[in-house]
């Protein structure tokens, strides 16, 4: 399909042979009506910033026709958006994990018969250098106190209670709000719980 616009001649293919229209071509589609809704647009007024016909801004709408990268171009400047964002939302294959609140899993580690209780909040399959965000509760003040040692870092952010938490020689007395972010292969752990219930992030990166 040839389109005559300005006086340069712009490209477009349909989508398929059979008219059914590709993956890309639909999220194209979706992004375009997306954007032009939301700014107030209608389909002649925004032909008319392009450059572009109405007929062909429908065609690309209903995902009917793959346009070249000089119409790509065109609409992303007509509507002020980078090119890139037409195609937000195409390379969708990525894994995610989503924890609500009071849930996660529960892992066993020294001290959890003791009122320390770590919850999981999500992992990445397959992926060795992805974050380990766990949340910490600790309820007893016992006199077991673990540390702990891994490769990489970790980020430690207080949301209740108090404690005194060491890294290598060390001491921080932590209290909501602080934060504290620590070379892993050190040992550290909390030392004295000062101000029960504890809660705090701990996200490690290894």
């Amino acid at each position: 399909m040839t389109n005559e616009t300005d006086g340069e001649t712009d490209v477009s293919v349909e989508a398929t042979a059979d008219g059914v229209a590709g993956k890309l071509e639909r999220v194209i589609a979706g992004q375009l009506r997306r954007y032009r809704t939301a700014q107030g647009l209608s389909s002649a007024e925004l032909a008319a910033r392009t450059g572009l016909s109405k007929a062909m801004i429908s065609k690309i709408e209903s995902a009917s026709t793959s346009c070249s990268l000089t119409t790509l171009q065109r609409l992303a400047d007509g509507l002020k958006i980078p090119v890139t964002a037409l195609f937000r939302g195409a390379d969708t294959d990525r894994d995610a994990t989503f924890t609500k609140n009071g849930q996660g899993s529960l892992t066993v580690r020294s001290g959890t018969q003791h009122g320390h209780e770590y919850r999981v909040l999500g992992t990445l399959k397959g992926r060795t250098d992805a974050l380990e965000p766990t949340l910490v509760t600790l309820t007893d003040a016992s006199d077991v106190f673990p540390l702990f040692q891994h490769p990489g870092t970790e980020f430690i952010y207080m949301l209740s209670g108090k404690m005194i938490y060491g890294h290598g020689a060390y001491e921080y007395t932590m209290e909501a709000g602080d934060s504290l972010l620590l070379d892993g292969e050190g040992p550290h752990g909390p030392l004295e719980l000062l101000d029960l219930p504890i809660r705090f992030l701990a996200i490690s990166a290894r």
